[in-house]
């Protein structure tokens, strides 16, 4: 008996030691690092144009062009066209057919047609053709750099002409609406009003509500309608309600500007002056700020001058779902 016990305690202990041994084992190999993967070397031909442009051969390996073109590395040939006639000729800044991004005399249309041929099927320029900036001569080269490393947190790199118009810079990103506003003057005098949705702080980005590559939608926006796209973000506004605001339901921009305004929650006007807009006739009269209803009234002074405004009683302005005249009416 004691004899087998011995044998038991014996086996067991082996049993432990040899699994301890196995985990140190998977342990230690488990420590090694991976193996990297072998660099990708520039392509035999674009080794012939580092001669003279170095900087941008160096430059487009490091990008996802470079890194994701030519099987057998950056090839400068995929996108400028051959160069066989160029080098014969010595080089020169528009000689041998090159083909120049650059090149103020190349159409947008011939410009954009290079990029098309590899990201014709990207879903994301599936309306390229009918959107605004293919039809106001804008070519991928107008906003892309294409021999630039992206930006922190972003995957493309992004031509920034003019300086950021933010209070501050709290992030190390590439923002876009500083590419967008290079072109679009008035809704970057918009952005820098009081009252803006947060843009230049980089919380929201243009490619959020619009889509540059191209949409049918008015303005490019992502949405069949100016409300799908302001209620994918403002749900509580959605409904259903029983009783609907008509301006809500066919446009928000009739009371609200999108990109910035000089009044709170980005009205197009001071309240009540845009809720006259349609309700001059109303119960209350349109003339709050009249002379029989001022401060020299025939009884006494309007109580609607101050500290009084629509939004007092008729607060569930976008729609109520309240019984009767109080929901019909929008009051509290």
């Amino acid at each position: 008996m004691r004899q087998t016990l011995r044998k038991y305690w014996l086996g067991a202990v082996f049993a432990v030691t040899a699994a301890l041994g196995g985990m140190a084992a998977f342990s230690a190999g488990a420590a090694e690092p991976a193996a990297k993967p072998a660099a990708r070397v520039v392509a035999p031909e674009a080794e012939v144009c580092k001669g003279c442009h170095e900087k941008y051969v160096e430059t487009y390996a490091k990008t996802k062009h470079g890194q994701s073109g030519n099987s057998k590395g950056p090839d400068c040939q995929s996108c400028h066209g051959d160069a066989t006639e160029h080098i014969k000729a010595g080089g020169g800044k528009g000689v041998g057919g090159i083909f120049g991004f650059n090149d103020k005399k190349v159409s947008a249309d011939k410009k954009s047609g290079v990029c098309l041929t590899c990201h014709d099927s990207n879903r994301h320029l599936t309306f390229w053709d009918s959107g605004k900036h293919k039809k106001n001569d804008v070519a991928c080269s107008s906003c892309h750099l294409l021999h630039a490393t992206p930006g922190a947190g972003s995957s493309i790199a992004l031509k920034t002409p003019n300086p950021s118009i933010g209070p501050q810079q709290t992030t190390q990103r590439t923002l876009e609406y500083e590419t967008c506003t290079a072109c679009h003057k008035q809704i970057r005098s918009q952005l820098t009003k009081p009252s803006h949705h947060p843009i230049i702080e980089g919380r929201v980005k243009c490619t959020d509500c619009h889509n540059p590559h191209g949409a049918l939608s008015h303005a490019m926006i992502k949405s069949e309608s100016v409300p799908a796209l302001c209620l994918s973000c403002h749900a509580e506004k959605r409904g259903p309600f029983m009783w609907e605001h008509p301006p809500v339901e066919e446009n928000c921009l009739t009371c609200h500007n999108s990109h910035g305004s000089n009044h709170n929650r980005l009205l197009a006007e001071k309240a009540p002056n845009v809720c006259q807009d349609c309700h001059d006739a109303g119960r209350h009269p349109g003339t709050v700020y009249g002379g029989e209803a001022g401060w020299g009234g025939p009884l006494a002074p309007s109580t609607r001058l101050i500290a009084r405004g629509c939004l007092n009683c008729h607060y569930q302005i976008h729609g109520s779902n309240a019984p009767a005249m109080r929901g019909k009416f929008f009051l509290r």
